[in-house]
């Protein structure tokens, strides 16, 4: 029988509250957009069904493009108190390099996805590490897949935090109609990123993602690399290298339904062995100098190219400076598909 390492029943009361917190984003995340839908369905089998009626007119009919115009943040949601809690469980931190200049729009490029974003999340999507203080007239949104959108309640609930689509109209909104000082944060390697999220490992995919380099010329929004220095040992991962079969199947599978199906485990809340929640280990995230872009209306491939190439450059550049501050070894080196 394999060993089971269960938690201690003496724990500081902050741990089991920062336990709970990341079980909240989570466990919403897993089953959220399920549990709206059964909710606003369940409604229509009960006397209250005008109440499902009227949510489902509002949302989809008169709501239906609000992720696309610059969402519905809450600060309130942003900065609750249970986002602090998440943040100490790993701990997760915000690194500034340079400050920003709030007269100017930004397009920031996260890297690398992770399993399920923790980082991005918790500095992007929330108040828990001083976002508006490290980087004081800046207001980012974070632009998760666009099919979270779709399920009743769970498309308000992130756009709480500040969530909005990842489509070119709302990209463009946010940069060019909600005035200066606003940002977009894009994971730029996206779900596929996601099957080379094993711990110990820097794997992005960069190569083939130039749609956020056509965004920035077309609003002339500086380019800022990030890199999230611990987001790939959040979780344990069935191995499953380039050119394996079980690759090939995750690939296609991800091609039909737009998510990755990542076979991951972590621990859980009552044990340490397995389960869906992360490892306790810190995430870093470093947040490199603006790269300055000038607006072209209709940029040309070779503009794509040649700023496509200077981002990877400053990228790659943000990870060496960076790399042995967050315990990676000196001999490690950022691979880039």
């Amino acid at each position: 029988m394999p060993y089971v390492e269960f938690a201690p029943l003496r724990i500081p009361f902050h741990r089991r509250l920062e336990t709970a917190a990341v079980a909240l984003y989570y466990y919403s995340f897993y089953f959220g957009a399920l549990l709206g839908t059964v909710i606003i369905l369940g409604l229509f089998f009960t006397s209250y069904y005008p109440i499902a009626m009227m949510y489902i007119t509002w949302a989809y009919l008169i709501d239906g493009r609000t992720p696309d115009h610059g969402g519905r943040r809450s600060e309130f949601v942003r900065k609750a108190r249970v986002w602090k809690y998440f943040r100490d469980y790993f701990p997760i931190k915000l690194i500034k390099t340079t400050e920003l200049d709030p007269s100017k729009n930004y397009v920031f490029g996260y890297h690398p996805h992770g399993v399920l974003c923790a980082g991005a999340f918790c500095n992007f999507a929330t108040e828990a590490t001083n976002f508006s203080g490290t980087f004081p007239g800046i207001t980012p949104h974070l632009l998760p897949l666009m099919a979270l959108f779709k399920p009743p309640l769970f498309r308000d609930y992130i756009m709480s935090s500040g969530m909005c689509n990842v489509t070119r109209e709302s990209c463009e909104y946010i940069l060019t109609k909600k005035g200066p000082g606003n940002s977009v944060v894009i994971v730029v390697g996206g779900a596929e990123e996601a099957f080379d999220a094993h711990p110990d490992t820097y794997t992005l995919i960069l190569k083939p993602r130039k749609g956020f380099i056509k965004l920035a010329l077309r609003t002339g929004a500086s380019l800022v690399p990030v890199f999230a220095f611990g987001e790939n040992d959040l979780f344990n991962q069935v191995k499953n290298p380039r050119g394996s079969k079980l690759r090939d199947i995750q690939q296609k599978i991800q091609k039909m339904v737009a998510f990755a199906p990542v076979l991951f485990f972590g621990r859980g809340i009552f044990q340490y062995t397995f389960g869906f929640l992360p490892h306790r280990r810190p995430v870093n995230v470093v947040v490199g100098p603006p790269i300055p872009v000038t607006k072209v209306a209709n940029p040309t491939p070779d503009h794509l190219d040649d700023l496509h190439t200077i981002y990877i450059e400053k990228l790659k550049q943000l990870f060496e400076e960076n790399k042995t501050k967050y315990n990676v070894p000196e001999s490690t080196e950022l691979i880039i598909y």
